[in-house]
């Protein structure tokens, strides 16, 4: 049984990891092939660098992905504690089921909705652009809060109740004593609610296609457009680098969490 078992979990990071050291593979490949690996060579990697349309589109995208995932993971955590101290447990039922609708939701409805959403009020208000960067950073936040609510509410749960309680009884107002006691100890779900809203956001392609606006461009809207031609093989290259750099903020993450698990129990 342990043979089997071992044998299973290869099977599962080959097929999930497989793909990926193919693309890392090809993307030091001499030639555009992409079935044969002609050498090593670091081409595509200089032609990225000169591809400035590309480059302005990871800009805008990296911008919307960090200004999304910011706002979203700070009314993320304020929604989580409010949810956590509510006295009813069926309004908290609710609106914690509320919460999940976004992440079951299909993608395309939830673009098509909020477009719909956009133009009404843009209609409304009598604006001449009724999609912008605005509209979009708006729609990254929606989808984004269910993920950071759902990181941040266990960590709460977790959280002695004594301790803010001992905070305020030694002095401190309830706002001094959330910031000094509470925040520390929620910090890991904190941390990776904001990673994960930033991975999603990075990714996002169907939401971002309907609630973007003339004059931006996302990565993936790029790549889309890209697709009714050929990818080209700098593509491979920038796949790359998001891969590296989002595993070294997943190491960062759990660094960062088995820390503060290991200061809480030494306290």
């Amino acid at each position: 049984m342990k043979t089997l078992s071992k044998l299973y979990t290869a099977l599962i990071f080959i097929f999930l990891y497989a793909p990926i050291a193919i693309l890392v593979l090809f993307s030091f490949n001499a030639s555009n092939s992409t079935g044969v690996f002609t050498g090593f060579s670091l081409q595509w990697y200089k032609e990225l660098m000169r591809d400035s349309a590309t480059l302005e589109a990871l800009k805008n995208t990296l911008i919307l992905a960090v200004l999304s995932s910011l706002i979203a993971t700070v009314i993320g955590t304020m929604a989580a504690v409010g949810i956590d101290r509510m006295k009813n447990r069926y309004v908290k039922g609710a609106l914690i089921s509320t919460t999940n609708i976004p992440m079951m939701n299909p993608d395309i409805v939830t673009g098509i909705s909020m477009m719909l959403l956009f133009v009404f009020v843009g209609t409304t208000l009598g604006l001449d652009n009724n999609l912008s960067f605005v509209t979009l950073l708006i729609a990254h936040v929606t989808f984004n809060l269910p993920y950071v609510i759902l990181s941040v509410l266990p960590k709460i749960r977790q959280l002695d109740a004594q301790l803010p309680e001992a905070a305020m009884d030694l002095g401190c107002t309830p706002m001094k004593a959330f910031f000094k006691v509470e925040l520390p100890a929620i910090m890991p779900g904190v941390i990776t609610g904001m990673i994960m809203a930033f991975t999603l956001s990075l990714d996002d392609f169907i939401i971002s296609y309907f609630t973007i606006g003339s004059g931006f461009e996302t990565l993936p809207i790029r790549i889309y457009s890209m697709t009714k031609k050929r990818v080209t093989p700098d593509m491979y290259a920038l796949s790359t680098l998001i891969f590296i750099a989002i595993l070294l903020l997943l190491i960062l993450s759990n660094v960062t969490s088995a820390r503060a698990e290991k200061k809480m129990k030494k306290k």
